[in-house]
């Protein structure tokens, strides 16, 4: 809980360091990157460094914070407590880092806003600070205990046992341990970090949802190309597609994610648009093996058949629970495709059942979409569970 003090500090402040706050992130990565390269090198994703989606992030999760703690003294934010942990820890961040971003990020606080930051005021940002890093290393170090994993060691060697070319742009790698031990547990919906070494000795790192069952032998992950049309080209996905073949091996973190399969008493709506599936087909593998009966609406959008990764897959998991159909829109669908599911996913029509649970994942703009008709529907914010691959870049308007 914020100080009084504060409290009442933060509040008259942050309108300023809120208009402040992208010159302050500009400000911090440059000077963090200066003292530490080899964060930008091996941990931080250089493609949003370059689109500066990671500055926005950080633009978005400081105010967030601040303005939860002023304006709800006493209630934490933990659902974005939560899922910047379950980042952080798929990366193998430790409790030492969080006084090296201290250093760097006051010093650009200082350097931006000049005199206006006085003692009181550097002060009372600095409890901020120290409260949601503290915070995060608490979270952060139950995660690794849960997974029985020193603090930042989470990473593991893993074998390719299978690649399968899922369409243009779309793989799906079949992975083991190297070293032929077990496979750790991990929950539907969640996911891995890989980390490669790309040509110029950088070892980038990105995550990608299990796309396979917890009760799978293997472990899956299906991979889409990221190709530079509106955004810098994936240095990791091109390189596991240009380069990754059967028996290559990867580093693979243990499994995180907060975006995973709950309330199997409620109905569930299990909505995804591009390769923003392969956490609902982990999740419907799942189902279908507990021979799950509750009702379940599956809702997907996609450019094309031909771009929908895993169709036949999804479809056939769908088909397996008894009380599910599968609702797929396609921008340019083939000859046959109903009229009412051609386009942008809608769900006027589709019935929304009382007590729904949902789960989202896809790009923005869809979820801000599927999540508003939800909303005017009757689910209960609380209800609606959405994952972000990337920035978090809807902490501001979530």
């Amino acid at each position: 809980m914020l100080s009084d003090r504060s409290t009442a500090t933060v509040r008259a402040t942050l309108p300023a360091v809120g208009a402040a706050i992208g010159d302050i992130a500009d400000l911090f990565y440059e000077k963090l990157f200066t003292a530490h390269p080899e964060l930008l090198r091996d941990v931080f994703n250089r493609g949003n460094q370059a689109s500066g989606d990671q500055r926005k992030a950080l633009a978005g999760s400081i105010p967030a914070f601040a303005t939860a703690l002023v304006e709800h003294p006493g209630t934490r934010p933990d659902v974005m407590l939560n899922r910047i942990a379950h980042k952080h820890a798929s990366l193998g961040v430790t409790p030492e880092q969080y006084e090296v971003v201290h250093t760097h990020l006051f010093a650009a606080i200082v350097d931006v806003l000049g005199d206006a930051v006085t003692p009181e005021v550097a002060a009372a940002w600095d409890e901020v600070y120290w409260l949601m890093a503290n915070a995060l290393i608490s979270l952060e170090a139950r995660l690794y205990a849960r997974q029985g994993v020193a603090a930042g060691d989470v990473w593991r060697e893993w074998e390719v046992a299978a690649r399968i070319e899922e369409t243009e742009d779309v793989t799906t790698f079949h992975l083991r341990p190297a070293d032929g031990g077990d496979t750790p547990a991990f929950r539907p919906g969640q996911y891995v970090s890989v980390q490669v070494e790309l040509a110029d000795g950088a070892r980038q790192i990105r995550q990608y949802s299990l796309s396979s069952s917890p009760g799978s032998r293997l472990r899956s992950i299906t991979v889409k190309r990221v190709r530079g049309e509106e955004a810098p080209e994936g240095e990791v996905s091109r390189h596991l597609h240009e380069h990754t073949r059967s028996g290559d091996r990867l580093r693979v973190s243990v499994p995180y994610g907060d975006l995973v399969l709950d309330h199997l008493d409620a109905p569930l709506l299990l909505a995804s648009a591009g390769i923003g599936c392969t956490p609902m087909l982990s999740m419907l593998e799942y189902l279908a093996e507990e021979g799950h009966a509750r009702p379940v609406t599956v809702v997907h959008g996609d450019r094309s058949p031909a771009d929908h990764a895993l169709r036949a897959h999804h479809t056939r998991l769908t088909e397996k629970l008894p009380a599910a159909e599968p609702h797929f829109w396609y921008e340019s669908p083939e000859a046959g495709h109903p009229a009412h599911r051609t386009g942008l996913v809608d769900l006027d029509g589709i019935t929304v059942l009382p007590g729904t649970h949902a789960y989202l994942c896809g790009p923005l703009p869809f979820m801000r979409t599927i999540r508003t008709q939800l909303l005017d529907a009757g689910v209960r914010p609380a209800d609606i569970h959405y994952e972000v691959f990337g920035p978090d870049l809807w902490l501001a308007s979530a």
